[in-house]
């Protein structure tokens, strides 16, 4: 497993780690990320480990930081084609009953058939997408492209992962993730 290499720290702490052939940011705030190893294979996925702050949504910035190349040999290049397993730390005082994510081309608008990016829309392997907190998930692709996670919990202090494989067939330079924990309504 490759660990993170090249960490950069941005003008407010915000930090890009690199991982595979992508580059992973906590710069748009709300949570801190922690490291990012993998080559992003199916057998040695991306992991992503993070702190939530916060029990409202956040959102990751994801970049290529290889050649984009369709074909090519995942790890040396960005093809659209991303094992990914996110490991959240709940640091934001609030239980977590469910946990979304929500992929975007274009930062605040989300993702719909036409930009190509989706949860394996094409191949739905459900096999791929798991959490160790909870026991069903959801997917949603249009008009957006969401993954709710739901029938468990995160209590506070406590970490949750989630796996997925992200499928990009018009490979972008830079997308986004969002996360959104959700609590209890009172």
């Amino acid at each position: 497993m490759l660990a993170a290499t090249c960490p950069r720290a941005l003008a407010d702490g915000a930090k890009i780690l690199e991982a595979g052939a992508y580059s992973f940011s906590d710069e748009l705030g709300g949570f801190r990320i922690l490291s990012a190893t993998g080559t992003g294979t199916p057998t040695d996925p991306i992991v992503v480990t993070e702190e939530l702050e916060t029990a409202d949504p956040v959102t990751l910035t994801i970049r290529a930081v290889r050649p984009i190349q369709p074909f090519g040999t995942t790890g040396n290049y960005a093809t659209g084609y991303l094992p990914l397993k996110i490991v959240t730390r709940n640091n934001s005082g609030d239980a977590w009953i469910e946990f979304g994510f929500e992929l975007q081309s274009i930062m605040d608008r989300p993702s719909d058939y036409g930009d190509g990016l989706s949860f394996d829309q094409a191949q739905r392997e459900d096999k791929m997408i798991k959490s160790d907190s909870f026991a069903e998930f959801k997917r949603d692709f249009e008009p957006y492209d969401r993954l709710l996670f739901r029938k468990g919990k995160v209590d506070p202090l406590e970490t949750g992962s989630f796996s997925f494989l992200v499928t990009d067939f018009s490979p972008k330079d830079r997308f986004y993730l969002v996360e959104e924990p959700r609590v209890p309504s009172s």
